[in-house]
């Protein structure tokens, strides 16, 4: 079992123009699209983690499947949660995919 690494790399210059779309749009064009996705995907972690608790119960295993897609959710949160939080001015992409 390997811990949850997170790397961040420090930006040596971020730009002043999307700083500002971000701090004033950046609800409606990151979090209404974003956030929207999220939830309902959000709900189906959710139902996907409490099924492979039993599977874990009882194969002492996580399913692949299952554990992959719960992990693509967190990556895409993060990468909302990173984005929103000015740590990179790449725009998150649609997806959990690493």
């Amino acid at each position: 079992m390997y811990p949850v690494k997170l790397d961040v790399d420090y930006p040596e210059k971020l730009s002043r123009g999307v700083l500002l779309l971000r701090t004033f749009f950046g609800v409606i064009y990151v979090m209404i699209p974003h956030g929207f996705c999220l939830f309902f995907y959000g709900i189906a972690a959710m139902f996907v983690q409490f099924i492979a608790w039993w599977a874990i119960l009882f194969t002492g295993r996580y399913p692949k499947g299952m554990f992959d897609f719960v992990v693509g959710y967190y990556r895409w949160s993060m990468r909302v949660n990173g984005y929103m939080g000015y740590m990179t001015d790449e725009y998150p992409p649609f997806n959990g995919r690493p």
